[in-house]
């Protein structure tokens, strides 16, 4: 392995782990620069895997057809796409950035309060609930919590819908 890969893969593993930091934070513009530095990461990865650089893409007319000698122009097509998809993305970020800052003054991402209040319904029930004697409701039947004696259909308990 050359010093030119390892330096390289040092490079592209600093980008990756400053991206990846970067967009767990609650700052839409850092969430931003991480996504660039992760496009850029990209970009060298795709680059450095097709090869050597400098060797020549198409070959000249009077020399055979060694394939050896070739540069990969998949990696430079890859990259070149990446290198599209980051710049929209980014443009799309910054537009959301820039109006969260015009609706609330700055750009920290808020706790979504139903998302926590739904984070604590599933701690609750993953919770062991208590054992309750064999045969015997949580509550009688014609006292439904929140309902009015019906369930969610609107049919009373015994389940005739309440037509007698």
């Amino acid at each position: 392995m050359r010093t030119l890969d390892v330096t390289m893969a040092l490079v592209v593993g600093g980008l990756f782990a400053t991206g990846v930091y970067l967009m767990l934070q609650r700052s839409l513009m850092r969430t931003l620069l991480g996504f660039i530095l992760l496009g850029h990461g990209t970009n060298l990865l795709l680059l450095v895997s097709g090869g050597t650089p400098g060797d020549p893409p198409v070959v000249p007319e009077g020399e055979s057809g060694d394939s050896g000698r070739f540069a990969d122009p998949l990696p430079q097509a890859m990259a070149l796409t990446a290198i599209v998809i980051t710049f929209g993305v980014t443009t799309f970020l910054l537009a959301l950035a820039y109006r969260s800052w015009r609706l609330a003054g700055h750009d920290e991402v808020r706790d979504d309060i139903e998302d926590r209040r739904i984070g604590t319904v599933g701690e609750r029930a993953d919770a062991e609930p208590a054992a309750l004697p064999s045969g015997e409701a949580d509550w009688p039947d014609s006292d439904w919590p929140e309902t009015g004696g019906r369930d969610s259909g609107g049919r009373e308990p015994g389940g005739d819908g309440g037509r007698r």
